[in-house]
């Protein structure tokens, strides 16, 4: 009888193991690869009334390796089944904080990005949308010191938020 109800159990394990799959996706994408096959990232311009050389060309580098590296979809030039449009509208140095001497303590690096996303296969996912970051550092230091630095974990933030509205549905 014990080796019956153990068979019995075991061809029942078996058949539900069969049966079930489990998906799990660690970069947090859900695509279905079935319909969306390729998307299109336009060059993203630095509208900015303050500019940064090298800041366009890091979002951009940022913002195309971040699909690349975390999605099986095929960039291409025009028509994609996923379009990225947009541009940085902001990069601003402001105070923080006063310090009891009068002079500024802490300044804050702001930047934001207007991103127009068009799902070709699913236009109710469509949406145009301002993402923003913001880092602060000592004002006793020179922004021309840190700025690389905080532009780039800037972008690492804004891109990652493009990235969960975009294809992660966060």
């Amino acid at each position: 009888m014990k080796q019956k109800l153990r068979k019995s159990l075991s061809l029942m394990f078996l058949l539900m193991s069969i049966g079930c799959t489990v998906s799990y996706k660690f970069n947090g994408a859900s695509i279905n690869y079935d319909v969306i096959k390729t998307i299109t990232i336009d060059n993203f311009s630095n509208r900015a009334l303050y500019q940064w050389g090298p800041m366009e060309n890091m979002f951009n580098n940022a913002l195309s390796d971040k699909y690349v590296n975390q999605t099986k979809l095929q960039q291409v030039n025009r028509g994609g089944d996923l379009i990225l449009s947009g541009e940085i509208t902001a990069y601003d140095q402001v105070n923080k904080s006063i310090s009891s001497d009068g002079y500024s303590s802490m300044m804050q690096l702001k930047m934001s990005v207007k991103v127009r996303f068009e799902n070709t296969k699913n236009h109710a996912e469509d949406f145009e949308r301002q993402f923003s970051a913001s880092r602060e550092f000592d004002a006793s230091q020179q922004l021309n010191d840190v700025q690389e630095e905080l532009v780039m974990q800037m972008i690492d933030e804004i891109v990652e938020q493009i990235f969960n509205a975009t294809v992660a549905n966060w």
